[in-house]
């Protein structure tokens, strides 16, 4: 059978200079855990507007499943403006529909059959939505993977969100960025990187820990093991996404069986694809989902 696998979080338009593209990291990693294999599914929240229904109706189209709400409240969107190298800057609007993701029976009885479940900070800057994000957790069959892929975003994440985030996880992914932040934040004042994932690995007892540095590599370690890979030159487009394919490979391909660095290793080969392809959800090409069978 499928394993069921959960984004919760923000869905919404990503306003890019190329016209809107439908994103959201929730939204980008159910989509490409499907992509791998995982029965996926969205849980988030849009609007009674015209903009909520065109992303239903996208998200049909691109074959995301997802159990969404509709509020009273706008359809959620972000501006997004591309650097030189394609790396984007956000301006994500705030109180809109993500932001109140009510708790349903439905998610109950989906997040309790979930073998994966991933979330972010994001959707957690409203208390609604982490009310429902919190109890949806608490729900979870021990054996699940937790994944804290944590999208620090503007002002949109404090002290108690990511600690309380991490003590609720059990698979933490990150790049080079966060884990300075993070350093910070934790207080300890340690500088190292290396010694700092270490130390997230053994407080937060975390099964695996996920660090990405763009163009200089990646690393994936366990309390036993440790894989580095150098990230592939590839022609970029746009980075949108890039992350959240990476975590949903590397996530599907550890549940399938693979190993740390075998599942490494396709998580940097699909998020190089989705840097080469315009917006957050392209479709693979079939050698690639074939890698995760």
């Amino acid at each position: 059978m499928e394993k069921i696998v959960i984004g919760f979080g923000e869905l919404l338009w990503d306003m890019l200079p190329a016209g809107k593209q439908i994103g959201g990291a929730p939204g980008n990693f159910a989509f490409h855990a499907a992509q791998c294999g995982m029965n996926s599914c969205l849980m988030s929240a849009v609007g009674a507007d015209n903009l909520g229904d065109e992303l239903l109706h996208t998200a049909d189209l691109r074959g995301l499943r997802y159990m969404i709400s509709k509020t009273d409240k706008p359809t959620g969107t972000v501006d997004v403006r591309l650097d030189d190298n394609g790396i984007p800057q956000y301006e994500i609007h705030e109180n809109v529909a993500w932001d109140f993701i009510p708790f349903t029976p439905e998610e109950e009885r989906l997040v309790k059959r979930a073998e994966a479940f991933c979330f972010g900070t994001l959707a957690q800057r409203n208390d609604e939505s982490r009310a429902t994000l919190l109890h949806l957790l608490e729900l979870m069959k021990p054996t699940a993977l937790k994944i804290f892929d944590i999208n620090l975003r503007q002002h949109f994440y404090d002290e108690e969100i990511i600690r309380e985030s991490l003590s609720r996880c059990n698979v933490l992914k990150l790049n080079e960025d966060e884990i300075k932040i993070i350093g910070g934040i934790l207080g300890d004042g340690e500088t190292n990187v290396q010694r700092l994932c270490e130390q997230l690995l053994e407080d937060y007892a975390l099964r695996v820990l996920i660090l990405t540095c763009g163009a200089k590599g990646s690393y994936v370690m366990s309390d036993v093991e440790k894989s580095y890979l150098k990230t592939p030159q590839v022609n970029v487009v746009d980075t949108v996404g890039a992350g959240d394919a990476f975590t949903a490979a590397f996530c599907s391909a550890y549940m399938f069986g693979k190993s740390l660095q075998e599942a490494h290793r396709l998580a940097v080969e699909i998020s190089a694809y989705v840097c080469t392809q315009h917006g957050a959800m392209p479709v693979l090409p079939d050698e690639l989902k074939n890698s995760f069978k």
